[in-house]
């Protein structure tokens, strides 16, 4: 199997600070070649002449946010990316702030060539430290930004006192427990907590958070977005677990923003690791469980609306 090109999806609310992120990205010595495709909302795209002018290419979508009426465009150009791959060693995708990370996140796993050539390594959110909390009142994109992201930029934080920074965080926190958050002016992090995180695999939010499985973690929650996580001390069945999250996500799909999970399965040496937006799944073992390592298979839903008992309920009875 060829090696996927990783993908990174830039998002954020409008003014938080993406663009400066995406600079940072195209202009420090790292030696990487990234390919940028910039959605803007509109018919004249401005982002574009704000991106430095680096070595990488900047592919252009015009005409509305990335959704289901220009996903076609971002295949069109992973499509045109898949035929030069070796030109680069990544490809970011910076939304505009309206828009809903969902639907580009599924391009990825939709359309077979794209995920045939391609993997989603993570969502990165740019949030106004300042605004943040306003936006989460007054604008459903900028909370389905923070639920998706699997990395929070919390941004701007010399605008704002300590006292307002750890309730914005709260908030953040009530939303998506499970993101890694970083706090920064100027988006200054380092890129290594951004880029290449292949943040979909459940270990490394383990590393940075050991706690966050345990029982009762998933209890902050906010007024209208939950997410709760599950786990088995041992293994699951996958002739149960498998037809179970399809159906789960079949019937409750609009309401799952982002579900994942390592399973172990019996007699397989390596993780089962999956993962979804709303009605989309992808799945593929990977890296072997380590020896003595005890094998817990564990799961995570965020959305609207969710059956926590029986959603708890459903993987449990995969359980071996």
């Amino acid at each position: 199997m060829p090696e996927k090109v990783p993908v990174t999806v830039l998002t954020g609310y409008l003014g938080a600070g993406k663009t400066t992120l995406l600079n940072r990205i195209l202009s420090e010595p790292h030696g990487k070649r990234y390919a940028v495709i910039v959605n803007e909302f509109g018919e004249i795209g401005i982002d574009n002449d704000l991106v430095v002018g680096a070595d990488e290419e900047v592919f252009e979508m015009n005409n509305g946010c990335i959704c289901c009426t220009v996903r076609g465009d971002l295949i069109r150009i992973m499509d045109g990316l898949m035929k030069r791959k070796g030109k680069f060693d990544a490809v970011i995708v910076e939304t505009t702030g309206l828009a809903d990370p969902a639907p580009v996140a599924q391009t990825f796993f939709v359309d077979q060539d794209v995920s045939d050539a391609a993997r989603l390594d993570a969502v990165v959110t740019v949030a106004d430290a300042k605004w943040l909390t306003e936006r989460l009142k007054d604008a459903p994109e900028a909370k389905n930004q923070i639920a998706f992201a699997d990395v929070i930029i919390l941004n701007k934080i010399d605008l704002v006192t300590e006292d307002q920074l750890k309730e914005v965080e709260a908030r953040i926190r009530a939303i998506n427990p499970y993101a890694k958050l970083h706090r920064t002016q100027k988006c200054q992090v380092p890129l290594s907590e951004v880029l290449d995180r292949n943040a979909f695999d459940l270990d490394r939010i383990l590393d940075l958070e050991p706690d966050f499985l345990e029982e009762g973690h998933h209890h902050h929650h906010d007024e209208e977005m939950q997410s709760f996580s599950f786990r088995h001390e041992g293994e699951v069945d996958p002739d149960k677990f498998l037809p179970w999250i399809s159906d789960v996500t079949q019937r409750q799909g609009p309401n799952i923003l982002r579900c994942k999970g390592i399973l172990a399965f019996p007699d397989e040496p390596r993780r089962f690791v999956f993962q979804g937006v709303h009605m989309i799944l992808d799945g593929d073992v990977q890296g072997e469980w380590k020896p003595g390592e005890k094998r817990t298979s564990r799961v995570v839903f965020i959305g609207r609306d969710l059956d926590e008992k029986a959603l708890r309920e459903g993987f449990l009875s995969c359980a071996m």
